[in-house]
């Protein structure tokens, strides 16, 4: 997320970036405010279509222009600490905390192993889309379904005749 690429994506220049935001921090919690989903739906009675609702936001997300990029920089030694832990706060947890809670739900009714490991098994779901990223190339088709389906037996969880 450099300034420069900022700039030539928004159709203006760096100089105009400036006045308005005085560092690429700054540009970056701007960015972050603007950090708006498409309401998830509510929780179901089933754990399984919420983790798939909950992973295909994750998509529409992360797959929109300049997110991975924002991505990125929040990776870099030299980010901002501050943007970081305002990052990690409004954009990372939130979500982890909605994959986690469809994973515990699954859990406390059998439907996955109680003694799964939720906590490395919730990285893998959103790790998978950005591991492909990084790879290069379009995402699969039905990502969402197919990256809750492996999760869902990784944790012990058996497909449902639906699946």
């Amino acid at each position: 997320m450099s300034i420069a690429a900022v700039a030539e994506e928004a159709g203006t220049t760096r100089q105009a970036l400036y006045r308005r935001w005085a560092t690429k921090s700054e540009l970056a919690m701007a960015a972050m405010t603007t950090y708006t989903d498409e309401p998830i739906p509510p929780t179901t009675s089933d754990p399984f279509a919420d983790l798939v609702a909950e992973l295909a936001d994750f998509q529409r997300g992360v797959g929109r222009r300049g997110r991975l990029s924002l991505v990125g920089s929040m990776l870099q030694e030299s980010a901002d600490p501050d943007t970081v832990a305002r990052y990690r706060e409004r954009v990372v947890a939130p979500r982890r905390r909605r994959l986690r809670a469809a994973l515990d739900r699954a859990g406390s009714l059998g439907l996955i192993d109680a003694n799964a490991d939720l906590e490395v098994l919730v990285t893998m779901c959103t790790g998978a889309w950005y591991a492909r990223a990084l790879a290069g190339g379009r995402p699969p088709p039905n990502w969402a379904h197919r990256t809750a389906r492996l999760a869902w037996r990784a944790a012990g969880g058996m497909p449902s005749e639906d699946w």
